[in-house]
């Protein structure tokens, strides 16, 4: 049995606590046993994006500490894990003592789907929900991890789920962080585009593996489409093999 290490993201702790939940369910059913530093904080991400390095380099050292000693460190966020994974080595260019640390824990921080499917070597959870399905390419996950055939092969393999083609699936939501509020007007223009195009692909479901993505467009949908749903790739997923969410239902 593998032990990984649960890397929460803070939007999945304080708002999406499902996700968190739906993937301890995946790791469980993929005999993995989930560990849990309730010391554990922000990653510095946000203050990264909004240009505090002291403080984003701050709360990264204190990451740094917390997971170092671990084998394996596992996120329902791609755009945390990048954060982790290569934004950590930029904070750190001028430190050579912290660089070291950073570049050493890199490598075993995992993209939840890129570590089922590449880690794992599986790609058939052995699932069932009968859904027509379309996915959105979130920034970081696609751009600055590569990761975008784990997640497809895995709803892919879902029994009686198609997958069906998104026009403009990596084409940015809007979210970005803190660009949602400093830039209010593109971002809407950019979610309603991809609303736009999660309908008239038919499907019934927009998947993500990024929940701050998911918050833009769902909130989006809410308010423009109500009863039009976008899911997080790990609650699709549980939901497939018996262990569905409120929100995944």
């Amino acid at each position: 049995m593998k032990r990984v290490s649960l890397f929460i993201p803070c939007l999945v702790d304080m708002v999406l606590p499902h996700i968190g939940e739906s993937t301890v369910t995946l790791l469980r059913h993929l005999d993995c046993e989930s560990t849990y530093h309730s010391e554990q904080t922000c990653c510095g991400l946000m203050s990264f994006n909004s240009g505090f390095r002291k403080e984003a380099r701050r709360l990264a050292r204190h990451f740094i500490r917390v997971f170092e000693n671990d084998e394996w460190i596992v996120s329902p966020s791609g755009s945390c894990v990048n954060m982790v994974k290569n934004r950590y080595l930029e904070l750190f260019e001028d430190d050579p003592v912290w660089f070291a640390r950073a570049q050493g824990l890199a490598p075993r921080v995992y993209e939840l789907s890129q570590f089922i499917v590449d880690h794992l070597g599986v790609e058939d959870l052995g699932g069932t929900r009968h859904a027509k399905v379309a996915y959105h390419e979130s920034c970081s996950t696609l751009n600055a991890l590569g990761v975008s055939a784990q997640p497809k092969a895995l709803i892919r393999s879902v029994r009686g789920t198609e997958l069906v083609e998104l026009t403009g699936a990596d084409i940015c939501c809007g979210f970005g962080g803190t660009f949602a509020n400093s830039f209010a007007d593109v971002s809407t223009a950019l979610v309603r585009q991809k609303a736009e195009y999660f309908l008239a692909s038919g499907a019934d479901l927009l998947v993500m593996c990024d929940p701050g993505c998911l918050l833009n467009i769902q909130g989006y949908l809410d308010r423009h489409h109500p009863g039009r749903r976008a899911v997080h790739l790990a609650d699709y997923l549980a939901g497939s093999i018996g262990e569905k969410t409120q929100v995944a239902t």
